[in-house]
Protein backbone atom coordinates (compact mmCIF):
# COMPACT_ATOMS: atom_id res chain seq x y z
CA UNK A 1 0.00 0.00 0.00
CA UNK A 2 1.39 3.38 -0.98
CA UNK A 3 2.33 5.79 1.79
CA UNK A 4 0.11 8.60 0.54
CA UNK A 5 -2.91 8.35 -1.72
CA UNK A 6 -3.03 12.08 -2.42
CA UNK A 7 -0.09 14.49 -2.65
CA UNK A 8 -0.52 18.23 -3.10
CA UNK A 9 2.49 20.49 -3.68
CA UNK A 10 2.48 24.29 -3.94
CA UNK A 11 -1.15 24.41 -5.06
CA UNK A 12 -2.32 27.87 -6.13
CA UNK A 13 -5.82 28.47 -7.49
CA UNK A 14 -7.13 31.77 -8.81
CA UNK A 15 -10.86 32.29 -9.34
CA UNK A 16 -12.47 35.45 -10.74
CA UNK A 17 -9.11 37.19 -10.50
CA UNK A 18 -8.70 36.39 -6.80
CA UNK A 19 -6.23 33.89 -5.37
CA UNK A 20 -8.27 31.49 -3.25
CA UNK A 21 -5.68 28.78 -2.50
CA UNK A 22 -2.25 30.04 -1.50
CA UNK A 23 0.44 27.45 -2.21
CA UNK A 24 -1.01 24.49 -0.32
CA UNK A 25 1.13 21.48 0.57
CA UNK A 26 -0.55 18.41 2.04
CA UNK A 27 -0.79 14.64 1.82
CA UNK A 28 -3.67 12.25 2.45
CA UNK A 29 -2.86 8.63 3.35
CA UNK A 30 -5.03 5.56 2.71
CA UNK A 31 -7.00 3.88 5.48
CA UNK A 32 -7.94 7.10 7.22
CA UNK A 33 -10.86 9.53 7.51
CA UNK A 34 -9.44 13.01 7.05
CA UNK A 35 -11.66 15.93 7.95
CA UNK A 36 -11.34 19.22 6.09
CA UNK A 37 -12.88 21.82 8.36
CA UNK A 38 -13.28 25.55 8.12
CA UNK A 39 -15.87 28.29 7.64
CA UNK A 40 -17.84 28.67 4.44
CA UNK A 41 -15.79 30.43 1.77
CA UNK A 42 -12.39 29.36 3.08
CA UNK A 43 -11.58 27.28 -0.02
CA UNK A 44 -12.62 23.76 1.00
CA UNK A 45 -14.70 23.06 -2.11
CA UNK A 46 -12.06 24.57 -4.39
CA UNK A 47 -9.43 22.29 -2.89
CA UNK A 48 -11.66 19.25 -3.32
CA UNK A 49 -12.34 20.16 -6.95
CA UNK A 50 -8.58 20.36 -7.49
CA UNK A 51 -8.13 16.90 -5.98
CA UNK A 52 -10.72 15.49 -8.38
CA UNK A 53 -9.11 17.29 -11.31
CA UNK A 54 -12.03 19.52 -12.30
CA UNK A 55 -10.51 22.77 -11.02
CA UNK A 56 -8.09 24.79 -13.12
CA UNK A 57 -4.95 25.55 -11.11
CA UNK A 58 -2.51 28.41 -11.51
CA UNK A 59 0.56 26.69 -10.04
CA UNK A 60 1.51 23.52 -8.23
CA UNK A 61 0.42 19.95 -8.69
CA UNK A 62 -1.96 17.29 -7.37
CA UNK A 63 -1.16 13.59 -7.61
CA UNK A 64 -3.77 10.95 -6.79
CA UNK A 65 -2.85 7.27 -6.63
CA UNK A 66 0.37 8.09 -8.45
CA UNK A 67 -1.33 9.89 -11.35
CA UNK A 68 -2.11 13.56 -12.05
CA UNK A 69 -5.53 14.50 -10.65
CA UNK A 70 -8.25 14.10 -13.27
CA UNK A 71 -6.42 11.42 -15.28
CA UNK A 72 -8.64 9.00 -17.15
CA UNK A 73 -7.15 6.11 -15.20
CA UNK A 74 -8.66 7.54 -12.01
CA UNK A 75 -12.22 7.66 -13.32
CA UNK A 76 -13.47 4.62 -11.41
CA UNK A 77 -11.01 4.92 -8.53
CA UNK A 78 -12.03 8.33 -7.20
CA UNK A 79 -15.56 9.03 -5.94
CA UNK A 80 -16.69 12.63 -5.56
CA UNK A 81 -19.80 13.98 -3.89
CA UNK A 82 -20.45 17.66 -4.55
CA UNK A 83 -22.46 20.00 -2.33
CA UNK A 84 -24.92 20.54 -5.17
CA UNK A 85 -26.88 17.40 -5.95
CA UNK A 86 -25.78 15.61 -9.12
CA UNK A 87 -28.89 13.43 -9.30
CA UNK A 88 -31.71 14.15 -11.77
CA UNK A 89 -34.86 15.65 -10.26
CA UNK A 90 -37.26 13.97 -12.70
CA UNK A 91 -35.99 10.43 -12.01
CA UNK A 92 -36.57 8.23 -9.00
CA UNK A 93 -33.74 7.35 -6.65
CA UNK A 94 -33.54 3.87 -8.19
CA UNK A 95 -33.59 5.22 -11.75
CA UNK A 96 -30.81 7.68 -10.92
CA UNK A 97 -28.60 5.00 -9.42
CA UNK A 98 -29.32 2.57 -12.25
CA UNK A 99 -28.36 5.23 -14.79
CA UNK A 100 -25.10 6.13 -13.04
CA UNK A 101 -24.29 2.45 -12.49
CA UNK A 102 -24.45 1.95 -16.27
CA UNK A 103 -22.26 4.99 -16.85
CA UNK A 104 -19.73 3.64 -14.35
CA UNK A 105 -20.10 0.06 -15.64
CA UNK A 106 -20.94 -1.45 -12.25
CA UNK A 107 -23.47 -4.20 -11.58
CA UNK A 108 -26.92 -4.08 -10.02
CA UNK A 109 -25.47 -5.22 -6.72
CA UNK A 110 -23.67 -1.88 -6.42
CA UNK A 111 -27.03 -0.09 -6.61
CA UNK A 112 -28.48 -2.26 -3.85
CA UNK A 113 -25.47 -1.71 -1.61
CA UNK A 114 -25.51 2.06 -2.15
CA UNK A 115 -29.24 2.38 -1.40
CA UNK A 116 -28.81 0.37 1.79
CA UNK A 117 -25.71 2.31 2.87
CA UNK A 118 -27.57 5.64 2.80
CA UNK A 119 -30.82 4.21 4.23
CA UNK A 120 -33.05 5.05 1.26
CA UNK A 121 -34.68 1.65 0.69
CA UNK A 122 -38.13 3.01 1.56
CA UNK A 123 -37.69 5.98 -0.81
CA UNK A 124 -36.03 4.31 -3.77
CA UNK A 125 -39.16 4.61 -5.96
CA UNK A 126 -39.75 8.29 -5.17
CA UNK A 127 -38.92 11.01 -7.69
CA UNK A 128 -35.94 13.01 -6.43
CA UNK A 129 -37.81 16.32 -6.79
CA UNK A 130 -40.22 15.11 -4.09
CA UNK A 131 -37.52 14.20 -1.56
CA UNK A 132 -36.53 16.30 1.42
CA UNK A 133 -33.20 18.11 1.39
CA UNK A 134 -31.59 15.44 3.56
CA UNK A 135 -32.92 12.65 1.37
CA UNK A 136 -31.59 14.37 -1.76
CA UNK A 137 -28.21 14.64 -0.07
CA UNK A 138 -28.27 10.92 0.69
CA UNK A 139 -29.24 10.08 -2.90
CA UNK A 140 -26.31 12.18 -4.06
CA UNK A 141 -23.99 10.33 -1.68
CA UNK A 142 -25.30 7.00 -2.95
CA UNK A 143 -24.07 7.87 -6.45
CA UNK A 144 -20.57 8.45 -5.05
CA UNK A 145 -20.70 5.05 -3.32
CA UNK A 146 -21.53 3.08 -6.48
CA UNK A 147 -17.88 2.47 -7.30
CA UNK A 148 -15.60 0.53 -5.02
CA UNK A 149 -13.38 3.61 -4.99
CA UNK A 150 -9.92 3.92 -3.50
CA UNK A 151 -10.48 7.63 -2.79
CA UNK A 152 -13.70 9.25 -1.60
CA UNK A 153 -13.93 13.03 -1.65
CA UNK A 154 -17.13 14.10 0.07
CA UNK A 155 -18.11 17.77 0.21
CA UNK A 156 -20.31 18.34 3.28
CA UNK A 157 -22.14 14.99 2.95
CA UNK A 158 -24.03 15.27 6.27
CA UNK A 159 -25.60 18.71 5.82
CA UNK A 160 -29.32 18.66 6.67
CA UNK A 161 -29.30 15.14 8.08
CA UNK A 162 -30.73 14.12 11.44
CA UNK A 163 -28.27 13.17 14.23
CA UNK A 164 -28.94 9.42 14.01
CA UNK A 165 -28.26 9.26 10.28
CA UNK A 166 -25.18 11.45 10.64
CA UNK A 167 -23.72 8.92 13.10
CA UNK A 168 -24.55 6.04 10.74
CA UNK A 169 -22.85 7.78 7.81
CA UNK A 170 -19.73 8.53 9.83
CA UNK A 171 -19.61 4.85 10.79
CA UNK A 172 -19.83 4.06 7.06
CA UNK A 173 -16.96 6.45 6.27
CA UNK A 174 -14.79 4.69 8.86
CA UNK A 175 -15.70 1.24 7.51
CA UNK A 176 -14.61 2.36 4.04
CA UNK A 177 -11.35 3.69 5.49
CA UNK A 178 -10.80 0.45 7.41
CA UNK A 179 -11.07 -1.34 4.06
CA UNK A 180 -8.19 0.78 2.76
CA UNK A 181 -9.86 3.80 1.16
CA UNK A 182 -8.66 7.36 1.66
CA UNK A 183 -11.72 9.32 2.79
CA UNK A 184 -11.71 13.13 2.79
CA UNK A 185 -14.81 14.73 4.30
CA UNK A 186 -15.37 18.48 4.41
CA UNK A 187 -17.57 20.25 6.92
CA UNK A 188 -18.05 23.64 8.51
CA UNK A 189 -19.64 22.01 11.58
CA UNK A 190 -16.93 21.75 14.20
CA UNK A 191 -18.69 19.09 16.29
CA UNK A 192 -18.05 16.60 13.47
CA UNK A 193 -14.32 17.06 13.90
CA UNK A 194 -14.10 14.53 16.71
CA UNK A 195 -15.29 11.83 14.31
CA UNK A 196 -12.18 12.19 12.11
CA UNK A 197 -8.87 10.36 12.40
CA UNK A 198 -7.07 13.48 11.27
CA UNK A 199 -8.04 17.10 10.78
CA UNK A 200 -7.01 19.77 8.33
CA UNK A 201 -8.22 23.13 9.63
CA UNK A 202 -8.55 25.64 6.84
CA UNK A 203 -8.87 29.42 6.83
CA UNK A 204 -8.75 31.88 3.94
CA UNK A 205 -7.17 29.45 1.49
CA UNK A 206 -4.52 28.08 3.84
CA UNK A 207 -4.13 25.05 6.11
CA UNK A 208 -3.57 26.48 9.58
CA UNK A 209 -3.51 23.20 11.53
CA UNK A 210 -2.95 19.54 10.70
CA UNK A 211 -3.16 16.67 13.19
CA UNK A 212 -5.46 14.38 15.12
CA UNK A 213 -8.30 16.05 17.04
CA UNK A 214 -6.44 15.44 20.30
CA UNK A 215 -3.18 16.85 18.92
CA UNK A 216 -4.90 20.01 17.71
CA UNK A 217 -6.74 20.52 21.00
CA UNK A 218 -3.55 19.93 22.98
CA UNK A 219 -1.57 22.35 20.83
CA UNK A 220 -4.19 25.05 21.36
CA UNK A 221 -4.79 24.25 25.01
CA UNK A 222 -8.51 23.86 24.30
CA UNK A 223 -11.20 21.42 25.40
CA UNK A 224 -12.89 21.12 22.01
CA UNK A 225 -11.95 21.55 18.36
CA UNK A 226 -14.09 24.65 17.86
CA UNK A 227 -12.29 26.49 20.65
CA UNK A 228 -8.97 25.18 19.34
CA UNK A 229 -9.78 26.55 15.88
CA UNK A 230 -10.60 29.98 17.31
CA UNK A 231 -7.37 29.97 19.34
CA UNK A 232 -5.30 28.97 16.32
CA UNK A 233 -6.98 31.69 14.21
CA UNK A 234 -6.06 34.32 16.79
CA UNK A 235 -2.45 33.12 16.81
CA UNK A 236 -2.42 33.07 13.00
CA UNK A 237 -3.66 36.66 12.80
CA UNK A 238 -1.28 37.95 15.47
Amino acid sequence: MMKNTVEVAGLVVVRSGREVLHGLDLTIPPGQVTGLLGPSGCGKSTLMRALVGVQQVRRGGVTVLGEPAGSSGLRDRVAYQTQAASVYDDLTVDENLTFFARVLDVDRGAVERAVTAVDLESHRDQVVANLSGGQRSRANLAVALLCDADVLILDEPTVGLDPVLRVELWNLFHRLADEGAAVLVSSHVMDEAERCDRLLLMREGRIIADGTPDEIKQKAGADDVEQAFLTIVKEDVA
